[in-house]
C-alpha cells in the first residue's frame, strides 16, 4: 500500500509521473472490462443487457475512483475509505446485474471477479488479498453453477487473469511508491545539509565569541570594582572592553561574510534580469570567469551599484555588462548609453565609497564619460 504521507504536490517531475501511472492503471483496467462488454452484446434479453450495462458502468467507476486514490498520498483517508466501500458495494451489486448475462454462453461476471482480485493488493494486505481471492473465486463458481455456465471457464478466466491483473497493477504503483520515497529522501537529504550547515554555523559563532565574551565580562567586572578605587586603570579596563568588543563584531562579520559566499554568475544574471525588465537591453558577452571568493565579492558589490545607477540616474536603452580575467586581474566594465542629459554622477557618493572599497582590496574603479555612454571599470587584484 502507498504511504498515507503526504507529498509536496508542486514536485512537477513527480506530478508527471503519478499522470502517467494513473492513466496506465485505468487504461489497463478499462482494457479489461471490455471483455465483459462481450456478454452484454450476446446477451438476446434487453432488459438483462441494460441491467447488465448499469453493473459493470457502476463497477467501473467505482474501480476509477481506487486506483485514483492508490497514486494521491495526500488524499483524505475519509475518501479513500469511501471509495473502497464503493467499490465493495459495486461489486455486491454487479452479481445479480451482470452475472446472468449471456448465462452459458460467456463468463461475463468472471470478467468483472478477475478484476477485483486484481485491485485486492491495492485495497489490503497480502494475506487480506489471498482471502479476498479465495472468496471471489467462490462467488464466481456459484455464478457459474447459477447461469449454467461452465466452471472449469470462470475459475479460468477469474483466477488466471486476476493474478495477471493484480501482478500488473502491483508493479506499476510498486514503482509509483519508489518514486514517492526516492523524492522525499532528496528533499530530507536537503534539509539535513541545510540543518548540517546551520550546526556548523553555530559552532563557528560559538567558538568565535565564546572566548572574547568571556574576557569581555571579566574586563568589565574589573573595571566596574576598580572605579571607586583606582578610576585610571579602570578606564584602561574599559578602553580594552570596547577594544574587544570592536574587534568580536569585526570577527563575527568576517565568520557572516565568508559564510554567505557570493556568485557572481548569479549576481550578473539578477541584474541583467532586473534592467531587461525595466526595458534596458542588458548584454552579457560571456559568461562570468571563475574568480576566488573575495575577487567575486568585490566586483559584486560595484555590480549591483551600477545597476542601480543605470535605473535611477540615467534613461539607458542598452547595456553591457562584460568580465574578464587578465592574468592577476579581474575586470568588469559596465556600459550604457544613459549619461546624456541627467546620467550617473561619476562623483556620487555611491561611487566614492566602492572606490574606498576597491582600494582597500588593492583594486581601483574608473568612469569615463563619451558623449550619451557612460563607462564604469572595475579592477581587482586576483592572487595567482
Amino acid at each position: 500500500m502507498l504511504s498515507e504521507a503526504g507529498t509536496p504536490r508542486a514536485d512537477r517531475r513527480l506530478r508527471r509521473a503519478r499522470q502517467a501511472t494513473l492513466l496506465s492503471l485505468v487504461t489497463g483496467v478499462w482494457a479489461s472490462l471490455l471483455l465483459p462488454a462481450v456478454g452484454l452484446f450476446r446477451e438476446p434479453e434487453p432488459v438483462r443487457a441494460a441491467l447488465g450495462a448499469v453493473g459493470v458502468l457502476v463497477f467501473l467507476i467505482a474501480q476509477t475512483a481506487v486506483l485514483y486514490a492508490a497514486v494521491t498520498p495526500w488524499l483524505d483517508p475519509r475518501w479513500r475509505r469511501r471509495f473502497h466501500l464503493a467499490l465493495v458495494g459495486a461489486a455486491v451489486l454487479t452479481v445479480p446485474l451482470v452475472g446472468p448475462v449471456a448465462a452459458g454462453a460467456w463468463p461475463t461476471w468472471a470478467w468483472l471477479g478477475a478484476a477485483l482480485i486484481g485491485m485486492a493488493p491495492l485495497l489490503v494486505r497480502p494475506w487480506a488479498a489471498l482471502a479476498v481471492a479465495a472468496a471471489v473465486l467462490l462467488v464466481s463458481v456459484a455464478v457459474a453453477e447459477w447461469t449454467g455456465g461452465s466452471v472449469a471457464r470462470h475459475l479460468a478466466v477469474t483466477g488466471g487473469v486476476g493474478v495477471g491483473i493484480a501482478a500488473l497493477n502491483g508493479f506499476q504503483v510498486w514503482f509509483w511508491d519508489l518514486l514517492v520515497d526516492a523524492r522525499q529522501g532528496q528533499a530530507a537529504q536537503g534539509r539535513l545539509a541545510a540543518a548540517e550547515e546551520r550546526l556548523r554555523f553555530a559552532r563557528d559563532v560559538h567558538d568565535l565569541l565564546g572566548h572574547s565574551l568571556t574576557v569581555i565580562a571579566l574586563k568589565a567586572e574589573l573595571a566596574a570594582r576598580l572605579a571607586p578605587v583606582d578610576p585610571e586603570r579602570a578606564g584602561r579596563e574599559a578602553a580594552e572592553v570596547q577594544r574587544l568588543a570592536a574587534s568580536a563584531l569585526a570577527e563575527v562579520r568576517e565568520s557572516v561574510h565568508g559564510y554567505r559566499a557570493v556568485d557572481l554568475g548569479e549576481q550578473v544574471t539578477a541584474v541583467a534580469e532586473v534592467l531587461r525588465s525595466c526595458g534596458v537591453r542588458c548584454t552579457v558577452p560571456s559568461s562570468p570567469v571563475d574568480l576566488p571568493q573575495p575577487a567575486a565579492t568585490e566586483l559584486a558589490a560595484v555590480l549591483r551599484e551600477a545597476g542601480t545607477n543605470v535605473l535611477r540616474h540615467s534613461r539607458a536603452d542598452w547595456c553591457r555588462i562584460h568580465i574578464v580575467r587578465e592574468g592577476n586581474v579581474a575586470r568588469m566594465t559596465v556600459t550604457n548609453d544613459g549619461a546624456g542629459g541627467t546620467g550617473p554622477d561619476e562623483h556620487s557618493h555611491g561611487l566614492r565609497g566602492l572606490a574606498d572599497r576597491l582600494a582597500a582590496a588593492g583594486g581601483e574603479l574608473r568612469v569615463r564619460r563619451q558623449d550619451a555612454v557612460f563607462t564604469l571599470e572595475a579592477t581587482v587584484p586576483v592572487p595567482s
